[in-house]
């Protein structure tokens, strides 16, 4: 199968630009209106979003809850409980136009205040949520989200109050410094959250794999994987965590033969050098992570535009 070469990937270029996409978005946090736009402290907040957004959601929902900001929940929005009083709900979404957020938004409407953090100006959603951030600079070209996902996060973890210098850094980092061989002849990935925020940017770790490369990849909460998950475990298998792993478990994967990866740098940058991990095992298999099977953009159900 032919695929194109790394330097031609949209892909790879737009994880290249992950460190500038964040400076932008840390500046972007401080201007007014933005902060009025996303949630104030106190409020009780749900975070809603499809696949990757769903995932930063996560993120986000934990890191403001641990920050005493507020009460966070975060869904998949075809989850949401509507059931449930809310005094802001955020939209995480890329391309304006998935199905069940614009669900979700149009049944909020005039009831709930709504923001959207978005890469698509001009769509559905912009139109339904009462307020918007858009980031257009980090919308993307190709279907396997990357940018748009992780500056998404860097904007609410700056608006949070985090110091973020440190996290551009470690993700030009993670964009520069070689990838070990065998790393992309791993047969099974696992990715682990070592800490209770990282566990989203575990899964979407996992999600990378098997979008752009069609691995077999898992995640699970770091605490959770001798609870089962290590049944899986061999030689063949990868093992990594984000932030800070329980004490011992490193041991564990090596006593069970399989390759563990753990460092002391920003989760987030992590998951940029997870990014840059899949097109390389796409490439070797001869996929083309720029047109992942069975995947779109968007996922638009039933006609709605």
């Amino acid at each position: 199968m032919h695929t194109s070469s790394a330097a031609q990937l949209h892909t790879t270029a737009e994880i290249a630009s992950q460190p500038d996409c964040w400076r932008r978005a840390i500046t972007l946090a401080e201007e007014p209106e933005v902060v009025a736009a996303l949630p104030a402290a106190g409020e009780r907040v749900a975070v809603i979003g499809c696949g990757t957004s769903w995932f930063m959601a996560q993120a986000y929902a934990r890191l403001r809850e641990d920050a005493g900001l507020g009460e966070t929940d975060a869904f998949a929005a075809s989850e949401f409980p509507f059931g449930r009083k809310y005094d802001r709900v955020v939209a995480l979404s890329r391309s304006g136009t998935t199905t069940e957020v614009i669900d979700v938004l149009r049944k909020l409407r005039s009831n709930v205040p709504t923001t959207a953090v978005i890469g698509a100006p001009g769509t559905p959603v912009t139109e339904l949520a009462d307020q918007v951030v858009p980031l257009e600079f980090a919308d993307e070209r190709s279907v396997v989200q990357t940018r748009f996902a992780t500056t998404a996060l860097v904007l609410l973890r700056a608006h949070l109050g985090e110091s973020l210098e440190r996290v551009v850094l470690d993700a030009e980092q993670a964009l520069f410094e070689p990838l070990a061989a065998d790393l992309a002849r791993s047969e099974q990935f696992t990715f682990l959250g070592g800490t209770a925020w990282t566990t989203g940017l575990a899964a979407e770790a996992a999600l990378k794999m098997r979008e752009a490369s069609l691995s077999w990849a898992e995640s699970y909460p770091a605490a959770e994987y001798r609870h089962g998950p290590i049944a899986i475990t061999d030689e063949g298998s990868l093992v990594w965590v984000f932030g800070t792993p329980p004490v011992g478990l490193d041991l564990d994967v090596a006593a069970v033969g399989g390759r563990w990866v753990a460092r002391d740098r920003d989760p987030l940058a992590e998951l940029v050098a997870v990014h840059r991990l899949a097109v390389e095992v796409a490439q070797l298999r001869g996929l083309d992570p720029d047109t992942p099977r069975n995947l779109t953009r968007s996922v638009i159900l039933d006609g709605t535009p």
